[in-house]
């Protein structure tokens, strides 16, 4: 699945890279120059920005320190929670995160050899069924000397923000990436298969056996290495609208573990435990949690033992991340996002799956408005306006 890949823009990191070091350079790309129109299509830049290479913003830079962690992520002034949060479910699974950033102790910074760097990385990504290698250099935007979109908790630490200048190569410019769905971002870091869940139209929050079969399915998915996130829908005008529980409205959140919490404490709890489930959760900003039952300082909190809140992982911090009851969740969440893996090497030995590979081309129409790309569905006046492909099949 994984094995094969085509170079974006016809660009190969290691032919690059060697140019590089031959010419003791360091990349700057061509197709993503450090200029105001890799930054908008639309809209000015927010205060003066100037593009700045890691050596110039820390002295001592890494692509990762100390592992990747969902942690490790905090959105900037784009309006990317969506790309974010499906960062924040990538970082918790290592065998998708190292086929995003392939190599990645090859393409870190090796103290010991400086001249080895040449100021070039690149990540893969899954467009429409196929596997892109995209290059990027390491001058990144910045506003007084700090990175302002997507930044690590760690100073020294780029793998976020030189990950997502990846993915903004892909879509022209990083104003594009302002607004968005979470499931594109999974499916195009996965290649797995995404579905969209509507938790009103389910009656999630109402029946209780629609409930505990979402979970068992949600459960299922983290099991066999899916991603998961979620939100509660917002009006038309309104945007990411701070909710009295301590939630946001129109705001995409990962899921970060599912458990069955054991309560009480000692040999009761050991004996014959009481159990409920809990959904933990974190705001791609790295701050603003929950404040209802399990949040980080609930009383909630008391009914469980020492051992088992170790084992949860429990931090009582403005971190981000936050625990909360299922109930609670499927009552107040409206929207998740589910991408789950697809395990294509079970198809050859499948005999009785059909397989089919249809080949047809986008056509322009005769009204230029239906050939404008609307972008997500959140740009509801616009989304129908995006080209439409048409296949026209006979199934036998």
């Amino acid at each position: 699945m994984f094995s094969t890949f085509t170079p974006h823009k016809n660009q190969r990191y290691y032919d690059l890279k060697q140019e590089c070091r031959a010419a003791k350079k360091l990349f700057e790309d061509p197709e993503f120059p450090a200029t105001d129109k890799s930054l908008c299509f639309q809209n000015s830049p927010t205060g003066h920005v100037e593009w700045k290479r890691p050596k110039e913003i820390c002295d001592d830079p890494r692509l990762i320190v100390e592992g990747i962690s969902a942690h490790d992520l905090n959105q900037g002034t784009l309006g990317n929670c969506w790309l974010v949060a499906a960062c924040s479910c990538l970082a918790l699974k290592s065998e998708l995160w190292n086929k995003v950033i392939p190599d990645w102790k090859e393409q870190e910074w090796d103290p010991k050899r400086p001249e080895g760097y040449a100021g070039i990385f690149h990540f893969r990504f899954c467009l429409f069924g196929k596997w892109a290698d995209v290059v990027v250099d390491d001058r990144l935007p910045t506003v007084n000397g700090k990175l302002i979109y997507c930044h690590s908790n760690v100073h020294n630490e780029f793998w976020t923000a030189l990950l997502e200048k990846a993915y903004a190569k892909l879509s022209m410019c990083y104003e594009s990436l302002d607004g968005g769905n979470t499931a594109d971002a999974m499916v195009d870091f996965t290649g797995g298969v995404a579905e969209s869940i509507d938790m009103e139209e389910g009656k999630h929050a109402t029946n209780t056996a629609a409930r505990m079969k979402l979970i068992d399915d949600l459960l299922n998915v983290f099991e066999r290495g899916g991603i998961i996130s979620c939100a509660i829908k917002v009006n038309q005008s309104e945007r990411e609208l701070h909710m009295a529980n301590g939630l946001v409205k129109g705001h995409a959140y990962s899921v970060t573990a599912i458990r069955k919490v054991r309560l009480g404490h000692g040999l009761s709890a050991l004996l014959d435990p009481e159990k409920i489930f809990l959904i933990r959760m974190r705001n791609p900003w790295g701050k603003t949690e929950w404040k209802g039952t399990w949040s980080d300082s609930s009383e909630e909190w008391e009914r469980v033992g020492s051992t088992e809140r170790t084992a949860l992982g429990l931090t009582v911090k403005n971190d981000g991340e936050f625990w909360m009851e299922v109930d609670d969740w499927c009552t107040i969440f409206t929207d998740v996002d589910v991408c789950r893996l697809i395990n294509t090497s079970l198809l050859s030995i499948q005999k009785t799956w059909h397989e089919a590979v249809f080949f047809s081309s986008w056509t322009k129409d005769a009204e230029p408005l239906h050939n404008r790309s609307g972008g997500c569905v959140n740009n509801r006046n616009t989304f129908l306006q995006n080209p439409q492909c048409y296949w026209p099949v006979e199934m036998s």
